[in-house]
Formats: C-alpha cells, structure tokens, sequence
C-alpha cells in the first residue's frame, strides 16, 4: 500500500431500508517516521557507526516498524566505509496483496570520525604503525604551499552576492570603452 492509495469497500456505506448502500472510500495518508523513509517497499535508514567500529567491527540492533529487534554483526576486518550502503532483504514493507513478500531494508553508514583534539602526537604514531602507509606528493621549490580552512558555505554566499566572486580590478575602477568589429 502507498500513499494516495484508495481502498473502497462496495456496499459499505450507510445503509437505510429501500436504498442501495453506498461505498466507503479510504485514502491513505502516509506519515513521515524518524528513522525510516519508504521507497515503494524498500525502507531505507542511516545508521552512524564510529571509526573504530567502521575498521574493527560492531554490533548494532535496530528496532521494526512491527517492533521487532534485528541484531547487526559487521565482523573485525571488514572494513565499512564513509556512505557504504547495505540491506537486508525481506525487512522492508510488504507488498500489497502479498503480504509475506516484503522488500529490502536499506542502511547508509555514516562514518564519525573523532574531533582533532582527540589526537595526541603519541596516538597518530600508533595509527601511522597500524595503517597502511600514506601517499605522498614530492614538493619542490616550484609550488607554492597552501594551507586548508574550514569551508563555511555562509562566507562564500555573502562573497558572492555582494559581487566579489568574479570582480576584477579593471570593473572596480569603472568601464572603460568597447571596441567593436568594423565591417568589411
């Protein structure tokens, strides 16, 4: 069943002697949950799981729309990446007019990585130890070195909207005149 769907119950309505009864029509009306979201009868859900649980495993459970309790095992070595997706076949809705047939419960994985003050010098030598090793470019006299920020979406809207994106010196100091091509 789905949204909008209508079912009607012939000959259900009121009923009054020497009359015909007439129908009664339900319309659906799908309300949003806090976990899951419906996709036709897949329910898809994202699950966050720490960074040690996305590299050394975990045990999760999820609680069912029909209140049931599903225990998830993700075994140490198998490593769940940052927006990995899985399911479970069978956990999402049934199927209309099949009720036993239902569709795929479909996890997305948010990977939380630990704040940069979690890591002391001591620690990102154990990892360095631990995990494979890091690629790096070779730097030269030729490149200039960057540093990163933080990106705030807000600081680049207001750049943009107050003209500074594409200005360039020439169009700050006023216009000057246009050549045009002369004919021929």
């Amino acid at each position: 069943m789905k949204e909008d769907q209508r079912i009607k119950f012939t000959g259900e309505g009121d009923q009054e002697p020497g009359l015909e009864p007439g129908d009664v029509i339900i319309i659906l009306e799908e309300k949003p949950h806090s976990v899951f979201k419906r996709h036709g009868t897949d329910l898809a859900m994202t699950m966050s799981i720490s960074l040690t649980e996305a590299l050394c495993g975990f045990e999760k459970t999820i609680k069912t729309l029909d209140d049931r309790t599903l225990f998830l095992k993700q075994e140490p070595g198998q490593v769940m990446k940052h927006n990995a997706v899985r399911s479970i076949s069978g956990e999402g809705m049934p199927t209309y007019k099949n009720p036993f047939l239902k569709g795929q419960l479909i996890i997305q994985f948010e990977v939380e990585f630990p704040e940069s003050s979690f890591f002391t010098p001591e620690k990102i030598k154990l990892l360095e130890k631990a995990l494979p090793p890091k690629n790096s470019a070779e730097h030269n006299s030729q490149m200039e070195e960057v540093e990163l920020h933080e990106y705030n979406p807000e600081s680049a809207r207001n750049r943009h909207q107050n003209g500074e994106a594409y200005d360039s010196d020439d169009e700050m100091q006023g216009h000057g005149q246009r050549v045009q091509c002369g004919t021929q």
